[in-house]
């Protein structure tokens, strides 16, 4: 492999093939064309779906079988699991590897990737598409599913620049735009535009669930109640991952968010009409001036 991508990756090893991992396949084969991709996933179910929908070429039923002689490996599986999936892929890695994750935070897959990777670490890319759905699986997959949106690379320190040139080419070949930044800085954007409201949502979701009259709730919830918990379908254990990967962070914007919370109790028990509509107009401003990327 060379930073000339008119030799594009030719073998692909997705590790995790669900909604990201399937699109990444899709969109990279209808880009380059000629690539040969081996996908493995632990539900058995997933990974031959993946292969009867013609996501993969071909499947493996271990890690170190689907990395073997990979030009690029895509591992996209909850962020809890990323340190045991490169300690298995690690001795069977081609010595030109290029790995790289999708992970919804950084931090902790850097230090994993540090630790299971040895001297392939300089090969690793960490990487995080700004693209999904609530949906999940390959059956959920389209190769479309990375145009105009963002992907960011958050390159760690002792890491070649060749791989993450490559990623950047493969990722804008599938259609986004790339941008770069320190893992820091990303955990704490994704923190609070991101993970938070998925807290959010799970939590209001969850208080409604918990009551005795849950259903008459459910019943009459129309489109605001939709749109604000659509991400309360996600997966709990992704999510799960994602809350204690970022749980400093999280912490710090429970807290503020908290505080906006009793800054609006305190205006209703007051009953400051004139108070309340400054602070919905200052929201409502903020949102409406928001440049809100496609879905």
């Amino acid at each position: 492999m060379t930073d000339d991508f008119s030799k594009p990756p030719r073998r692909l090893a997705v590790i995790g093939v669900g909604l990201i991992g399937g699109s990444f396949a899709l969109a990279l084969r209808e880009a380059v064309g000629e690539i040969r991709i081996v996908g493995y996933d632990r539900d058995e179910v997933n990974l031959a779906a993946a292969r009867h929908l013609g996501v993969v070429d071909t499947v493996a039923h271990d890690v170190a079988a689907a990395v073997r002689e990979a030009d690029v490996v895509l591992v996209a599986v909850p962020v809890g699991q990323v340190g045991d999936v490169l300690e298995a892929a690690a001795p069977a890695l081609s010595p030109t590897a290029i790995i790289t994750d999708v992970g919804s935070t950084k931090a902790s897959v850097v230090r994993a990737a540090r630790a299971a990777l040895g001297p392939a670490f300089e090969r690793f890319v960490p990487g995080h598409p700004i693209a999904g759905s609530e949906h999940s699986g390959v059956r959920a997959a389209r190769a479309d599913l990375f145009h105009d949106h963002s992907v960011v690379l958050t390159p760690a320190e002792g890491s070649d620049e060749l791989p993450r040139d490559i990623m950047r080419k493969c990722w804008e070949a599938c259609g986004a735009h790339v941008e770069e930044m320190s893992v820091a800085r990303h955990d704490a954007i994704f923190g609070v535009v991101s993970h938070l409201p998925h807290l959010l949502s799970f939590a209001l979701v969850h208080d409604i669930a918990s009551r005795v009259d849950a259903d008459t709730f459910f019943r009459f919830a129309a489109g605001g109640f939709r749109d604000f918990t659509r991400i309360a379908a996600s997966s709990p254990e992704m999510w799960r991952d994602i809350s204690l990967a970022n749980r400093d962070v999280l912490l710090l914007e429970i807290a503020r968010y908290r505080d906006q919370l009793d800054r609006l109790a305190d205006l209703l028990a007051r009953e400051d009409g004139a108070a309340l509509e400054t602070f919905f107009r200052l929201a409502r401003e903020a949102r409406r001036n928001w440049n809100e990327p496609p879905e």
